[in-house]
């Protein structure tokens, strides 16, 4: 179970992180306000459909579907595929960009119960994730609410290094159904990381590789193991010309 919740996050990682992959470092960025108004009111929309008409039937991305095509997905999850593609078009507002980007796999043999306590054991996700995720604590918890800090790191002709903070809230259904909202607190870019002269730039005055990054989980323990669907919602700087 633990190898198989490894490869999916590090590939979703990999994906989430994909605004980082420039050919070429950008020049200095700096989050507008209407850049960040934009990106909450997509939010909002988001959430609305997401919880607006939660179904135990269609939990799943993949149940919504027609059935031959769903049945399709099902098989490919099953024979150890990780299914991960844009949700929505990418979308530029003023000032930046909105990446929104779902994915799903499938854990044989493993429990919900199991699963949770995996994902939620955010001191050491270091060991499992390495390199994305280069350091992890567990800031504050109370009960199913944790506040979180990461080190991220993404390479692709540069290499980039962010602190993150995040707030998560995970909700049980029932014995087999699990959802979990995650929310980026601050996201701070990291240069000369690991270095006697690192600094942390201010929030939002950067190079615009990563300003907000939202995620929304969702657990189903069925067919002899656990369905893990993810869906992704970050602001970047626009792409350079």
């Amino acid at each position: 179970m633990v190898k198989g919740c490894k490869a999916w996050l590090c590939g979703c990682l990999i994906v989430l992180l994909g605004t980082l992959s420039w050919n070429q470092p950008a020049a200095a960025a700096e989050l507008k306000a209407d850049a960040a108004i934009a990106f909450d009111k997509y939010v909002e929309t988001t959430e609305q459909r997401m919880y607006g008409g939660l179904r135990s039937d269609q939990f799943l991305w993949p149940d919504a579907l027609a059935r031959s095509m769903g049945d399709a997905v099902y098989a490919r999850l099953k024979s150890g595929e990780i299914i991960v593609e844009p949700s929505q078009s990418t979308s530029a507002v003023p000032g930046g960009m909105i990446h929104h980007w779902r994915g799903i796999v499938f854990i044989p043999g493993a429990n919900l119960n199991r699963t949770l306590l995996f994902l939620q054991n955010y001191n050491e996700q270091y060991k499992y994730y390495w390199p994305e995720v280069q350091k992890s604590k567990l800031l504050r918890r109370n009960a199913g609410h944790f506040d979180v800090w990461l080190r991220l790191k993404r390479t692709k002709v540069v290499t980039v290094f962010l602190d993150a903070q995040f707030s998560i809230d995970y909700t049980s259904l029932d014995e087999t159904h699990a959802l979990s909202r995650s929310h980026s607190t601050q996201i701070l870019e990291v240069e000369n990381a690991g270095s006697f002269n690192e600094r942390r730039r201010p929030e939002g005055n950067d190079n615009g590789y990563l300003w907000r990054l939202n995620s929304y989980w969702r657990l189903q323990e069925r067919d002899g193991g656990v369905y893990v669907q993810l869906e992704a919602v970050s602001l970047t700087r626009a792409i350079p010309d």
